[in-house]
């Protein structure tokens, strides 16, 4: 057998693991959030930081569910890892990758969540191709985040990576396979992971087959707001929201209800104030980010949107 043969049968096999574990989290029992859960925390890197996915999620469950006091918090801080990895020359020599690591404990002793959603892996392979070291890395990340959260007794719910388009690299794009496909495979320790990865996958390439230049992410990482929405329908599929599934976009959704898009505009300015605030409060070594304001007055602004969001509910 030469080594083209070999290569072959290794990505024939790594193919079927993929669609095998995509189907798997399809076919995996609705997770639904506990009608106790106060407090729930987004943690990730500038993917949930700029947070059009969350803004969507929290706005339909706002307006599906107007009784639910559920609070989001985005404390998604860009650049971040949890591999503790970081490329020799990131940010053209300016500052190195943070790592989650620095701050995890600060931020849940501080926050207090009841429920954390974790959407790491974009940057934990710092854009290499596949090594089984970094591989390592971010893999003892995962597990350590995971052991932190439900020490504080808090439930932790696993995102699977955003994609890498593979128009701007194909082996970045299959390390990122491969860190979703050992994610999804934790279901096994009852891990509870919401497929994000093999959603935007099937997106792309549906749209390739009719467009050859179709993107959901101009530079290869950052998705549009196409790919947020495919990101936020995919967690809300997991929450047990099946009916979403049929709508293109956000506002298809948030119009079938009276006032939603003018709630889901309030949502996601109460998100912008909340997380730079907290995230300048709680402390991290990441540069060149907003301070924000003061965490009382920032709490305050919050307050008065959701007042206002609760006029537009009724």
């Amino acid at each position: 057998m030469n080594s083209f043969q070999k290569f072959n049968i290794k990505t024939f096999a790594i193919t079927l693991l993929s669609i095998g574990l995509a189907l798997k989290s399809i076919c995996q029992s609705d997770y639904r959030i506990p009608k106790k859960t106060k407090k729930i925390l987004f943690l990730g890197n500038s993917i949930t930081y700029s947070g059009q996915y969350i803004a969507q999620v929290e706005t339909y469950l706002k307006l599906e569910y107007p009784k639910n006091k559920f609070e989001f918090l985005n404390l998604g801080l860009p650049s971040e890892t949890v591999s503790q990895l970081s490329e020799n020359n990131h940010a053209n020599g300016r500052f190195p990758r943070p790592a989650l690591q620095e701050r995890l404990s600060r931020v849940l002793s501080q926050t207090k969540p009841d429920l954390v959603f974790a959407n790491y892996g974009m940057n934990d392979g710092i854009y290499l191709p596949f090594d089984e070291n970094r591989f390592q890395k971010y893999k003892d990340g995962i597990e350590w985040l995971h052991s932190e959260v439900e020490m504080t007794g808090a439930k932790i719910i696993h995102l699977t990576p955003p994609i890498y388009d593979d128009l701007k690299g194909k082996e970045y794009s299959n390390v990122l396979d491969n860190y979703s496909n050992w994610l999804l495979s934790k279901k096994t320790d009852n891990w509870q992971v919401a497929d994000i990865h093999y959603a935007m996958k099937k997106y792309v390439q549906n749209k390739r087959s009719l467009d050859s230049t179709f993107t959901l992410a101009k530079d290869g990482i950052h998705p549009n707001e196409t790919g947020h929405w495919i990101m936020a329908k995919a967690l809300l599929i997991f929450l047990g929201e099946k009916e979403i599934s049929q709508y293109t976009n956000a506002n298809e959704v948030f119009v079938k209800f009276k006032n939603g898009p003018e709630i889901a505009i309030l949502i996601e300015q109460k998100q912008t104030i909340l997380k730079d605030s907290w995230l300048t409060t709680i402390g991290h070594k990441r540069p060149e980010m907003p301070k924000g304001l003061p965490l009382i007055e920032a709490m305050k602004k919050a307050k008065s949107i959701e007042n206002q969001v609760k006029k537009l509910l009724k």
